[in-house]
């Protein structure tokens, strides 16, 4: 149940960012966007604070930490192999797109012909 709570009272915090963000829309404080965007940021600082201290907000954190991880062991490609592979996909969509227009067109003067039209 207090996870619940908490995790409202977080929701509630980044409504509030949000709403702050609103309210300082017409405001005539010199920098008054800086003050707009701290609004919403510092509405998600308190909501993630919140958030940490509930199980589910933890749970959150914990999958988090591991994606990062996991994602720094991903071998990526190299500059060639992408240039490579995005020239192939190209490659492919040109052919593909001739093919079909072709296919197309053939289509529609038969249909014209058996029609009598053209």
């Amino acid at each position: 149940m207090i996870n619940v709570i908490k995790l409202g009272v977080a929701f509630i915090l980044v409504i509030a960012g949000i709403a702050g963000y609103y309210y300082l829309q017409n405001s005539t404080v010199a920098f008054v966007g800086v003050m707009r965007v701290l609004s919403v940021l510092l509405g998600l600082a308190l909501a993630a604070g919140v958030m940490w201290t509930s199980e589910p907000g933890k749970r959150f954190f914990v999958f988090a930490k591991e994606s990062i991880a996991e994602a720094k062991r991903v071998v990526w490609p190299s500059w060639k192999e992408t240039y490579q592979t995005t020239g192939v996909v190209v490659l492919f969509a040109v052919v593909m797109a001739l093919f079909l227009w072709a296919v197309d067109s053939t289509l529609l003067f038969a249909l014209n012909k058996l029609m009598g039209r053209g």
